[in-house]
């Protein structure tokens, strides 16, 4: 389409154009935040890796930042879907974004004395050793967790709105559930032994499917959820 073509178009067609700016706009500021939560919740894997016993507690910043900011976290999400545009939302821009803010911070890792890939590499033997059905299975704990304490933490600023958020974290780690963004993270850090032991892949996929399962019980439960940010 020439450029006389396309103003045309725009003239005769402002509202068809004003949406598709609008829906660029919001795709852009989905994708922004989604990649922004999945850095926040890496650098608190991160912090995990390096010291596992104060890294429980420290992994707090990650989830306070992702629901203070009001970014896109796919655990943060995934109990919300309301509609089938929530789900395409999840999918094709807050889990990737997600991703990609995991792989800027796991690039990060190549330059810190940390035993850090070490690290990454041992909680990877433990997915591969637990299997896809037990690291799905473990997921859902996790996704139950998760959208419980987001949901508790959005519905105020008040402390003990946030006291669920303090405990649900430091008890996903203890009880070894998977995260599945933060697992992307230890993934994307220990890329090697991804390479030589693919077969981890399938407990990853298992990981996400526990988590978004986890994540819609407590509204199937116990309330029916109102879409979050």
């Amino acid at each position: 389409m020439c450029l006389h073509a396309k103003v045309m178009w725009i003239v005769s067609n402002p509202i068809h154009f004003l949406t598709m700016q609008q829906n660029y706009k919001h795709i852009l500021q989905l994708l922004c935040r989604s990649v922004f939560a999945g850095i926040c919740i890496a650098i608190a894997g991160w912090g995990f890796l390096a010291n596992k016993t104060i890294g429980m507690f420290l992994f707090i910043f990650g989830l306070a930042t992702v629901v203070s900011y009001q970014a896109k976290l796919f655990t943060g999400m995934a109990g919300y879907v309301a509609s089938r545009r929530d789900l395409q939302e999840l999918v094709l821009y807050i889990f990737p974004g997600n991703l990609i803010g995991c792989l800027l911070v796991a690039l990060m890792t190549r330059f810190t004395p940390l035993p850090i890939h070490d690290a990454a590499t041992a909680l990877l033997q433990s997915r591969l050793a637990t299997g896809p059905i037990g690291c799905g299975v473990l997921a859902i704990g996790c996704g139950i967790l998760m959208t419980s304490a987001v949901n508790f933490a959005k519905k105020g600023k008040e402390f003990g709105h946030w006291v669920p958020l303090l405990f649900a974290v430091p008890l996903f780690i203890h009880c070894g559930f998977p995260h599945c963004i933060a697992d992307a993270f230890y993934y994307l850090t220990a890329s090697e032994f991804i390479l030589e032991n693919p077969y981890v892949l399938v407990c990853y996929a298992a990981s996400v499917l526990g988590n978004f399962i986890g994540c819609n019980i407590p509204r199937i439960f116990v309330w029916d959820g109102d879409k979050n940010g």
